[in-house]
């Protein structure tokens, strides 16, 4: 046993060390907000607390029914509709939805259902009658959780769908099924195992949502807890209700990520397959399926088109000449650029130990295998648990009590959550693949007797290549387009895009907003589409 333990060495003490950091962090931050309490505050449960959990989960359980009712339907609805023109642009468009940044989605929507959106506008001159500030409160919210999820969903699912044997449906078609008995008795069952998954994985989405509540809230009747702790922290400096808010916050937060510690969520790159099913749709149900894509379509593009028109009319050489714009903007670039590099190294030695784990030709018949791939699993996804205004509240508590310039503390706290957050997602790309590679190579390594940068040269990175330019653009796009631990650190000295994006919305300065929007979208986009095609494109000359 010993021996074995020696020989995968390599593979397993860098994933190892980067797995105790992770958990040293976390545990740092425990006790950092353990000393900080005051029993005599924490312990007391006002109606506001309470009121602030209910509104918080009621608000997730809401915006997770309707995204994954949403996301049904469209995705049945896709995979039934193969080869309408623009579909596979369509997919790939509802793929970016998880790397969107949310005041930008928050900028359109306001712009297509606020007061003054389009929505409004069209009212007024048809009917000369205005639905007024609907948007705000508890119908923004949802509005705007259904945007970002119910296209997350779908592609998830579409991909169940398109995993289904094509045998399933000639079985279903030679018994004469109707589309609802189709729909029960072959799709339903294969959507099932993923449902409970993916509706975790949003409830913890919507539960942690910061900046559309933030937004759209409207009213401390319709705050939620991470909304809460940020007013409790900048606008009211009452760090003791913030961590009464913090700690039950993580407490459930906890609760819901071991409740649904079995979903394997599995992000794909942007290749669409095909069912193939060798008959059409009965013509009635194919108009519902192609209104269905239609009306998603339009609300989903509508505030995209809303963002290029209004930016397209912004003063660009005002804007990038502003001093606040230009350290803005290069903050953020350099930290997510950073964040991204660290993402990916610690993504691949991370799934580099845990398939030591899962090999039966390395370590899983061992007694521990178990027990520390559930270890290095869980330090791998400790955002899913503390979110990123708990993150805030500890670096915050840590610069009280440690004396540094602020910039240090904030770009500490930036990259630190920007890390957590992506790993998650970086991993659950890169295990499975770097589980096949050592499936697929290991023997001849071995026989071989390739060093550790031997094998990743010739063996890992051909095949990873991919992936790798998948996870980096999914990291830079989700730290270029975080507001959360900004919102506690940032100022004049110290700002992101989506601080100072942030910033111009709440000054009223709606055509810079448009523009700074504009800008933020086509960087995101950009490096989310084109960058992994490039990573694609070069991987394949090599072959």
């Amino acid at each position: 046993m010993i021996k074995q333990w020696h020989r995968f060495r390599s593979s397993l003490f860098p994933g190892a060390f980067v797995s105790i950091l992770l958990l040293s962090f976390a545990s740092l931050l425990f006790f950092i907000l353990f000393i900080s309490q005051d029993s005599t505050t924490v312990t007391q449960f006002d109606p506001r607390v309470y009121a602030l959990l209910k509104f918080t989960l009621y608000q997730a359980f809401l915006s997770t029914l309707l995204s994954i009712v949403v996301g049904i339907t469209l995705s049945w609805s896709l995979a039934h509709q193969q080869h309408f023109k623009g579909r596979g642009v369509l997919v790939a468009l509802f793929s970016s939805s998880l790397v969107l940044p949310t005041l930008i989605v928050v900028f359109g929507l306001i712009g297509i259902f606020g007061r003054n959106g389009w929505i409004n506008q069209l009212s007024m001159y048809l009917f000369d009658h205005s639905f007024g500030s609907y948007l705000y409160g508890l119908t923004g919210i949802l509005i705007a959780h259904v945007y970002l999820n119910a296209s997350f969903a779908s592609r998830s699912l579409l991909h169940t769908f398109e995993s289904i044997p094509k045998e399933k449906y000639k079985l279903a078609k030679s018994l004469n099924f109707t589309i609802f008995q189709r729909f029960l008795y072959v799709e339903w069952p294969a959507l099932r195992p993923t449902l409970l998954s993916i509706a975790s994985t949003i409830f913890l989405l919507c539960f942690t949502s910061f900046a559309i509540v933030l937004v759209l809230g409207g009213s401390p009747a319709y705050n939620t807890l991470e909304v809460a702790i940020y007013e409790a922290v900048k606008l009211d400096f009452d760090i003791a209700m913030a961590l009464k808010l913090a700690l039950i916050q993580l407490a459930v937060s906890t609760l819901l990520v071991v409740f649904s510690s079995n979903f394997r969520t599995k992000l794909t790159n942007l290749k669409i397959s095909s069912i193939n099913i060798p008959w059409s749709e009965p013509k009635h149900i194919k108009q519902i399926q192609m209104a269905i894509i239609s009306l998603f379509a339009l609300f989903f593009i509508s505030p995209l088109v809303v963002i290029v028109i209004d930016g397209i009319g912004a003063d660009f050489g005002r804007i990038v000449s502003e001093a606040l714009f230009i350290k803005s903007f290069f903050t953020s670039i350099i930290l997510a650029t950073v964040s991204s590099i660290i993402t990916v190294i610690f993504a691949v030695l991370l799934s580099d130990t845990k398939r030591n784990f899962t090999l039966k030709h390395r370590l899983e018949e061992n007694k521990f295998s178990k027990v520390l791939n559930i270890i290095i699993s869980f330090s791998g996804n400790l955002y899913l648990a503390i979110p990123s205004l708990i993150l805030g509240l500890g670096f915050f508590l840590l610069s009280q009590r440690y004396e540094a310039p602020l910039v240090v503390w904030s770009t500490i706290a930036l990259l630190t959550a920007n890390v957590l957050m992506s790993l998650p997602f970086a991993l659950s790309v890169l295990s499975p693949a770097m589980q096949k590679t050592a499936q697929r190579y290991d023997k001849l390594i071995f026989s071989l007797n390739l060093s550790k940068l031997q094998r990743w040269v010739y063996c890992e990175y051909p095949y990873l290549k991919s992936s790798l330019g998948y996870v980096f653009a999914l990291s830079f796009c989700f730290s270029l387009g975080d507001l959360g631990i900004i919102a506690l650190f940032g100022s004049d000295d110290f700002s992101t895009l989506p601080w100072y994006l942030y910033q111009l919305m709440g000054s009223y300065r709606t055509s810079d907003a448009a523009g700074v929007a504009l800008i933020l979208l086509a960087i995101t986009l950009s490096v989310f589409i084109l960058l992994p095609r490039l990573f694609r494109s070069r991987s394949a000359k090599n072959n």
